[in-house]
């Protein structure tokens, strides 16, 4: 039988994920659908009911996946409850009746380079590891170049003159990207879109609201999983900055964590596990760049969050800055995030105007 290869679904990562198992591997690789409701509805019905929600989304995305003829399923792993997904994800899929093979990336919350090349090698006994290693820095680039551009995205998107000029031209950047065959031709792409990006037209005024986005990591980079948070930000004009990314995780938080906690000394003398340190800096971040308010979000259930949010308000209240928290269920409505939306929209331009 011939092997497939599928993951859960995580924004427009999907596509350097898909190349990267592709070139190692040399198998198919079908990326999980696009998350719509039937996936957290075939999550939540077969998950414990007290479990975060990115794990019912990543159940939901895996039991489509199967039925579309995956026969491989990858899970990064790592972090708070995440490290142990990939165990009760698998034993959970078993018991329905699914034959596949799991393969986690992350073990002990780091990347192992042997660990993972040996991991690669299981399932393509030709990979050398030099090419692992091409593979693995194209895909980090990869990421890198899309997160730089989508930062520019946030920052603009809201003013632009002709409506998808943004989207429609971060979908050709992509396809180009995903054709590359070369980290050169990768940084190629990214320095002519980045000048196209910044010749787009937009019709910024200098007095508009900026909007800091912080909370947990899947809520941050899973558009559905906040009912397209960002895209209803952009429809009411808004400057966006978003903290989270892929490249942040893996290489710029290590990195700024001592930084954080010695800016937030005032309000935590540990980290807090997960986002919930670079959560409270972020406030003091958002104060520091005259950030009109901030939007904190999370999964229902994630416990770093709801230990961090006590400090989050008592910080966001020293520094006199408004603050919305959402945090999203199987039961969320989509109407009631829009409503919030709008009545913290009001407030912040009237704080504004006001000031």
């Amino acid at each position: 039988m011939k092997e497939v290869i599928s993951f859960p679904h995580l924004g427009d990562y999907y596509i350097p994920i898909s190349k990267l198992l592709r070139n190692l591997t040399g198998k198919k690789v079908i990326p999980a659908p696009p998350i719509t409701k039937k996936t957290i509805e075939l999550g939540s019905k077969y998950a414990p009911d007290t479990v975060c929600v990115p794990f019912k989304y990543n159940l939901g995305n895996y039991i489509e996946t199967l039925e579309n003829g995956a026969t491989i399923l990858f899970q990064a792993g790592g972090g708070c409850r995440y490290r142990y997904y990939a165990e009760v994800q698998e034993k959970i899929l078993k018991d329905l009746g699914y034959k596949f093979r799991f393969f986690k990336l992350v073990s002990h919350d780091h990347i192992r380079v042997l660990e993972t090349y040996r991991l690669f090698k299981e399932l393509n006994n030709k990979l050398k590891f030099k090419t692992f290693i091409k593979e693995m820095l194209h895909a980090l680039f990869f990421i890198y170049y899309m997160d730089k551009i989508d930062m520019i995205i946030r920052k603009n998107i809201g003013f632009e003159v002709t409506k998808n000029s943004f989207k429609n031209l971060k979908k050709e950047m992509l396809k180009e990207m995903e054709e590359a065959k070369s980290t050169f031709r990768l940084m190629h792409i990214y320095k002519i879109y980045k000048k196209k990006f910044r010749h787009l037209k937009v019709k910024k005024p200098k007095d508009t609201l900026k909007i800091a986005v912080i909370g947990e990591l899947y809520t941050a980079m899973e558009p559905f999983s906040t009912y397209f948070l960002e895209e209803n930000l952009a429809s009411m004009n808004i400057e966006m900055k978003r903290f989270t990314n892929v490249s942040y995780l893996l290489w710029q938080k290590a990195f700024l964590t001592r930084y954080m906690l010695f800016r937030s000394r005032k309000y935590c003398k540990y980290t807090l596990g997960a986002d919930g340190l670079d959560n409270v800096y972020r406030i003091l971040y958002a104060k520091r760049h005259h950030f009109d308010g901030v939007i904190h979000t999370k999964p229902f259930g994630c416990t770093p969050e709801i230990g961090a949010i006590p400090i989050i308000q008592k910080a966001a209240q020293d520094a006199a800055i408004p603050i919305l928290f959402f945090s999203f269920d199987s039961q969320t409505s989509e109407e009631g995030v829009k409503t919030r939306l709008e009545a913290f929209y009001d407030l912040i331009k009237i704080r504004k105007e006001k000031q």
